[in-house]
């Protein structure tokens, strides 16, 4: 046992269905990845190589609830798949890519969009608006061996029972394969790592009081209240 001089931190967790709980390593989130919500964002949807941001292991959360953050007025939600791996490496060929999963789960994206803002005009970090405390809320991970690989399906997000946000996996510009594959060119990916996979258009802010519902096909259904 390490000599540590204070108490080890709690490791970050995702439950898993059926039971069981999937230790977090490292959060990489890839940015603008349906053409929908790049253009709606500003930018041209056209092919560009995929770029990433990452969020703090413990900003995944599985309460329930999502604590409305400090020094914002206008938080968004953003409805991704994550892809939890259990293994890693660098240099993943994409043809190998998709044996390093060990399952997925329907998560949120949660975003103080108005710092978020104001970093990107000051050329400055992302996470002051995306890596804060329970910016993550995500639901239980499904094995592959129970829901396989997700490469098509509805995603979709209603606030208060109002549709928000809807698509479909197969619009995703860089496939799961291909995330993988590039993030290992990067980093060395390994057992623990998750990739929230981007979402789709019709991203929009929340107040206290608003319920989330979060739908993958095939993941079922992640209720979230924000606080």
């Amino acid at each position: 046992m390490a000599d540590y001089v204070i108490p080890a931190p709690q490791v970050p967790s995702i439950p898993v269905s059926g039971g069981g709980s999937f230790p977090v390593r490292r959060v990489y989130c890839i940015g603008r990845n349906y053409a929908a919500h790049a253009v709606e964002m500003g930018h041209d949807p056209d092919r560009e190589p995929p770029f990433f941001f990452q969020k703090n292991p413990n900003n995944m959360d599985s309460t329930g609830e999502f604590p409305y953050p400090p020094h914002s007025n206008d938080v968004h939600h953003e409805v991704e798949m994550v892809i939890a791996l259990k293994s890693g490496g660098t240099n993943i060929a994409i043809a190998d890519a998709l044996s390093h999963v060990w399952g997925y789960a329907v998560s949120l994206d949660m975003t103080r969009r108005d710092l978020q803002g104001e970093a990107k005009k000051l050329g400055r970090p992302w996470e002051i608006g995306k890596a804060f405390e329970r910016s993550g809320p995500v639901g239980p991970l499904h094995p592959v061996s129970t829901v396989g690989h997700p490469d098509r399906g509805r995603i979709e997000l209603k606030v208060n029972g109002e549709l928000r946000q809807e698509g479909d996996l197969n619009q995703m510009i860089w496939k799961v394969p291909e995330m993988i594959s590039y993030l290992s060119e990067y980093f060395e990916l390994q057992a623990g790592d998750v990739i929230m996979s981007g979402t789709p258009s019709g991203v929009n802010s929340v107040v206290r009081g608003d319920t989330m519902e979060a739908r993958i096909e095939g993941l079922g259904t992640l209720v979230v209240k924000v606080v």
